[in-house]
């Protein structure tokens, strides 16, 4: 009970949001913020306790939770950092437009990306993954603007595409297994060997899940996303959704693929490729919130090393899975942070270039502080979490050395490098917040003091605060966290402590800070920097977006299946033979009454025109061909009767129009189901906009409500398709 609350409660609350914000915005502030604490203190609750529920049945194959240590740790990772976003966004959105509308969302995004991390199974997680896709959109499209509906509808596309890639692997791992129960995967995979079956749907599932992680090549999104979003989305954006992501990925490689090197090595080269794009793309960025994005991009690279790790080392993988377990959870706190930081100074100053938002933060101890404690711990300086985790992964690397040679050796001096770029695009951001001056409006900035609200300040700081408790006491705090949470990843036990702070490990850090601090002052301060202003110097064609999947899905597929269809569709060819074989079917009933031949030849010419109306789908052939079969079944009615020929005639053809009808989505579930989502639909419009008219006269229905009334529509939907079941 204590886990359906989890993820149905802020569900439940979301609608209370939106009409409390009708009434009283400060009634709403604290009802969110309260909502947020009180989802914080059931996860703690839940962890203490753990256990499992179900809803059997429910969507046929029914939903299955399960607390286990990995899903207690993530569950209060996410309900914390609701609760500080939470807390943060009244002061953040003081000034903003339709922030009913973000609350609404944020609650059911929570509960969704509850219901993803608890699932016991992959079915259970896909429904909440897809849920969670939808309702973060709103997040993305929340200001409005150009840049944003435009990244809105790339993060829709690509979860659209990711989630269908999801739901085909799934079919293909159901009909192989026969189970998707995540505790089963292992035994049935080893049951059933490595067929190539196994391979395409851990591919499909990779795609979906890797898309919402931000993997290379489907990252495309993420760049795009952060910046035009709210700081506070942006926050679990990065720190929570991506997770869900490498969620699914961690699922399926610890389990489907544990010990196999070939999609080990698959996993381990998308993460190299995936932290050094997003580093470089995050050195190259100018803008504040972009910078942070790719960064994200970068660090969820270094975790895909780890899973490629876990899976090549097979029963020695302790030291990757400690790893890749621990950078998620440092991931997520360290992005918290910085964009919290992002968020105070947007706020104040609405502008994110670095060349405009320069010198905001000299002067501001508690801003400068937390960004400084997030931007050294993603940098992997010791004494800080990000250094532990680096080490982990980074010895896993070389403890696999041994055993794969030289190509393990480039990922390693990829990690070392990717790793100094970190360390150069975060002091270049630190640099121009916190160090250098602005020429026109530095005694301006100096002057202001009430740059943030007591709430969102304690939110920043409290945040801020978590990431040197973890350093400062990692052989107790990170190791504790390691040793609950690693058996998800079928991490093995240590076979002797980590010494973090040893000459060998301290080396591995050193390296990447020293190619930071020279990458920042070859590059950054001169080649990216221009009349002391900095540059992009990246090339704008460059974008893989613009450049391969826009006119692969907009152009040349469409050309592709409009070719198909011009050769398989109502041609010289079909057009005759539907013809002919409709009035060979005819005759012969006519000329020959009804026998043991006619009978089943006629049934024989109606399902082959049926067939062939479902293979070349619905179009100026197949449309007058149901049509004309439904008025021949009147008219022979009519003008025979009712008699031995007429009546199965009549059957045959209301059959191959029924079947027509299904092929083409009309049948006895889909179609009162849609009558009565449009009627529910309809009358919900007319009595709210009645409402409206009345309370607003002439007042034009934006985007908000129609938001609203997608969130309603769909839980009409599933509520009414489930009463059909």
């Amino acid at each position: 009970m204590l886990i359906l609350l989890l993820i149905l409660m802020p569900m439940a609350l979301a609608p209370m949001s939106w009409l409390l914000g009708r009434r009283s915005k400060s009634l709403r502030n604290g009802f969110v913020v309260a909502a947020g604490f009180l989802e914080l203190a059931l996860a703690l609750w839940a962890a203490l306790r753990g256990g499992s529920a179900a809803l059997p049945e429910l969507c046929v194959l029914g939903f299955r939770f399960e607390l286990d240590g990995f899903r207690r740790i993530y569950t209060l990772i996410f309900a914390g950092m609701w609760a500080m976003t939470l807390l943060f966004s009244p002061d953040y959105f003081a000034h903003h437009r339709k922030r009913n509308r973000y609350y609404f969302f944020q609650l059911l995004t929570l509960g969704a990306t509850m219901g993803v991390f608890l699932a016991a199974d992959l079915y259970t997680s896909f429904v909440f993954f897809e849920i969670m896709s939808f309702t973060s959109f709103a997040w993305v499209i929340q200001e409005e603007t150009a840049g944003a509906i435009k990244a809105a509808k790339t993060y829709l596309a690509v979860a659209v595409i990711g989630g269908l890639a999801a739901l085909m692997g799934l079919f293909l791992l159901w009909n192989s297994l026969g189970t998707l129960r995540i505790s089963e995967l292992c035994a049935a995979a080893r049951a059933a060997g490595r067929s190539p079956t196994l391979y395409v749907a851990g591919g499909c599932i990779l795609l979906g899940y890797g898309a919402k992680a931000g993997m290379f090549p489907v990252h495309i999104w993420l760049p795009k996303a952060h910046p035009v979003a709210p700081a506070p989305a942006s926050a679990l954006l990065s720190g929570a959704l991506t997770k869900t992501g490498v969620w699914g990925i961690l699922a399926i490689s610890c389990n489907l693929f544990r010990g196999d090197p070939a999609w080990g090595a698959l996993i381990l080269g998308l993460g190299a490729v995936t932290m050094l794009l997003g580093a470089v793309l995050a050195l190259f960025s100018v803008d504040l919130k972009r910078t942070l994005a790719c960064s994200s991009m970068s660090q969820i690279g270094f975790i895909l090393s780890g899973v490629g790790m876990i899976c090549l080392l097979g029963e020695e993988n302790a030291l990757a899975a400690r790893g890749t377990l621990l950078h998620m959870v440092n991931h997520s706190l360290f992005k918290l942070v910085l964009f919290l930081c992002a968020g105070a100074v947007y706020r104040n100053l609405h502008r994110l270039d670095l060349n405009e938002i320069r010198g905001f933060g000299r002067g501001k101890p508690l801003l400068m502080l937390c960004f400084l404690l997030g931007a050294m711990g993603i940098s992997g300086v010791p004494l800080l979490n990000g250094y532990v985790s680096k080490t982990l992964l980074h010895e896993a690397i070389l403890e696999g050395l041994p055993h794969y040679g030289w190509p393990l050796k480039a990922v390693e001096w990829i990690f070392l490098f990717s790793g100094g770029l970190t360390a150069a695009y975060m002091t270049k951001l630190f640099v121009a917040i916190f160090v250098e001056k602005h020429p026109t409006r530095q005694t301006e900035f100096d002057a202001d003091k009430d740059w943030l609200s007591r709430p969102a300040a304690l939110a920043l700081g409290c945040s801020g605060a978590v990431i040197p408790i973890l350093g400062f006491t990692a052989d107790l705090s990170m190791n504790a966290l390691a040793d609950l949470g690693t058996d998800f990843l079928h991490g093995e036990p240590l076979a002797h402590a980590v010494r973090y702070l040893s000459l060998e490990n301290l080396k591995g850090g050193a390296v990447s800070l020293a190619i930071g601090a020279a990458v920042y002052l070859l590059l950054v301060r001169t080649w990216m920097r221009k009349d002391g202003n900095y540059v992009n110097r990246w090339p704008g064609r460059l974008d893989l977006e613009e450049l391969v999947y826009r006119p692969l899905l907009l152009k040349l597929l469409p050309g592709i299946f409009g070719w198909i269809s011009a050769i398989f569709g109502e041609n010289r060819l079909t057009v005759p033979l539907c013809r002919g074989l409709r009035r060979a079917a005819r005759r012969i009933a006519l000329l020959f009454g009804e026998n043991r031949l006619t009978v089943p030849l006629c049934r024989g010419l109606r399902r082959a025109a049926r067939r062939i109306a479902l293979l070349f789908g619905e179009n100026r052939l197949t449309v007058p061909l149901c049509r004309g079969l439904r008025r021949a079944a009147r008219r022979i009615a009519l003008l025979f009767g009712e008699n031995r020929l007429t009546v199965p005639l009549a059957r045959g053809v209301w059959k191959s129009v029924e079947g027509a009808a299904v092929g083409f989505g009309e049948n006895r579930l889909s179609e009162p189901a849609a009558r009565g989502i449009f009627a529910g639909a309809e009358a919900v419009s007319r009595a709210v906009s009645n409402r409206l008219e009345a309370l607003a006269p002439g007042r034009r229905i934006g985007l908000s409500f129609g938001l609203l009334a997608l969130a309603l529509g769909l839980i009409g939907a599933l509520i009414r398709l489930l009463s059909l079941l």
